[in-house]
C-alpha cells in the first residue's frame, strides 16, 4: 500500500569539517531525513480531521499512519481502514507529508480528545496515563519462551538490517523477531516510537495483529509509551539495547509484559516477568 518513498528523502548529503588526531578535514556526510507527517482520519462521507503531525524519516509511511491509529486505540480492526493514500495534489505540489486513512464507520473526532490527553506527557500524571492503558487493554497473553541465547544475538541481528543507519548513523530502529531469533521484519525512524508503529502498521496489514507470539527489540530505551504500543498490539516480550523507565517498568508489570533492558555484550537486565526467559546456558 506504501509506495516506495525515493532514497533522496530519507538520507540527504552535506558537507562536514571532520576534527580527528589529525589536521581537521572537509568531506561529504550523509544526515538521516526528518520531516514532519500529518496524520488524518475520516469515515464515509466524513471530511477526513488531523489526527496528529509527527517528526519521522519518511518511508513506510502508510505503515506509520495505520499503526499510529492502532496503538492510540482509534482503530481495532484491519477491517476498519478502507484505504490510507497521500494528500491529493498536483505533482509540482506534492510533498508526501500527509496521509488520509479513509475508515469504513464513522470517526469520532471527540475520541482523540479523551485519547491524547490521556498519554500527553504535559499535565498528566503517571498513574492517570497508567490507567488508560489498562482500560485500552487486556493483560497480555503468556507467549513464547525466549532462550538467554537467543536475547544475546537480538541486537546483532537488528543492527545487521538497518539499511539507513549504515548510512548516517542517526537512526532508532524497531524489530519484531520470532522466538527463535528470526527477523519478521524491522523498521527505521528517527523517532524510536514511531518505529513501533511502522512495526505494528506493517502487521495490522498484513492481519498478523495481536502480535502474542513476537519479541520486539528497540535500539534505545523503552519508555512508557512503548510499552504501551507494544501491549496494544499485543506484544509479551521488549527488549532493549537501553535503560526502561520506572513508569514502563510498572506498566509492564501490570499488563503481564516481560520487559528486558541493556540487552548488550551478550548480557541483560530482566525487569519484569521472568516465567518467558529460559535462563539456562
Amino acid at each position: 500500500m506504501d509506495p516506495a518513498v525515493p532514497m533522496r528523502r530519507n538520507v540527504s548529503s552535506t558537507r562536514v569539517t571532520a576534527v580527528r588526531a589529525a589536521e581537521p578535514f572537509e568531506r561529504a556526510d550523509r544526515l538521516a531525513a526528518e520531516e514532519p507527517m500529518e496524520i488524518r482520519a475520516g469515515g464515509p462521507a466524513q471530511e477526513p480531521v488531523s489526527v496528529a503531525v509527527t517528526m519521522r524519516t519518511p518511508g513506510n509511511d502508510f505503515e506509520l499512519a495505520t499503526g499510529f491509529l492502532w496503538t492510540e486505540g482509534l482503530i481495532r480492526s484491519r477491517d476498519e481502514v478502507v484505504s490510507v493514500a497521500y494528500c491529493e495534489l498536483p505533482p509540482e505540489e506534492q510533498q508526501y507529508n500527509v496521509v488520509t486513512a479513509r475508515l469504513s464507520r464513522p470517526f469520532d473526532p471527540a475520541s482523540l480528545q479523551r485519547n491524547f490527553y490521556a498519554t500527553s506527557s504535559c499535565g498528566v500524571c503517571g498513574k492517570a496515563s497508567l490507567d488508560q492503558v489498562k482500560v485500552a487493554c487486556a493483560v497480555l497473553k503468556p507467549g513464547p519462551i525466549l532462550a538467554r541465547s537467543v536475547v544475546a544475538e537480538l541486537p546483532g541481528a537488528l543492527r545487521q538490517s538497518q539499511r539507513i543507519f549504515e548510512q548516517t548513523g542517526g537512526l532508532h530502529a524497531a524489530g519484531l523477531f520470532h522466538p527463535d531469533g528470526t527477523v519478521a521484519a524491522v523498521r527505521e525512524d528517527v523517532g524510536r516510537h514511531n518505529a513501533v508503529d511502522k512495526l505494528v502498521g506493517w502487521a495490522c496489514m498484513a492481519n498478523r495483529l495481536p502480535l502474542s507470539q513476537m519479541v520486539l527489540m528497540v535500539s534505545g530505551r523503552v519508555s512508557f509509551e512503548i510499552v504501551q504500543k507494544a501491549a496494544v498490539a499485543g506484544i509479551p516480550i521488549v527488549c532493549a539495547v537501553s535503560a526502561p523507565s520506572s513508569l514502563s517498568v510498572e506498566a509492564a508489570e501490570d499488563l503481564g509484559m516481560t520487559v528486558l533492558g541493556f540487552v548488550r555484550d551478550g548480557g541483560f537486565n530482566l525487569y519484569t516477568h521472568p516465567e518467558r526467559v529460559d535462563l539456562g546456558t
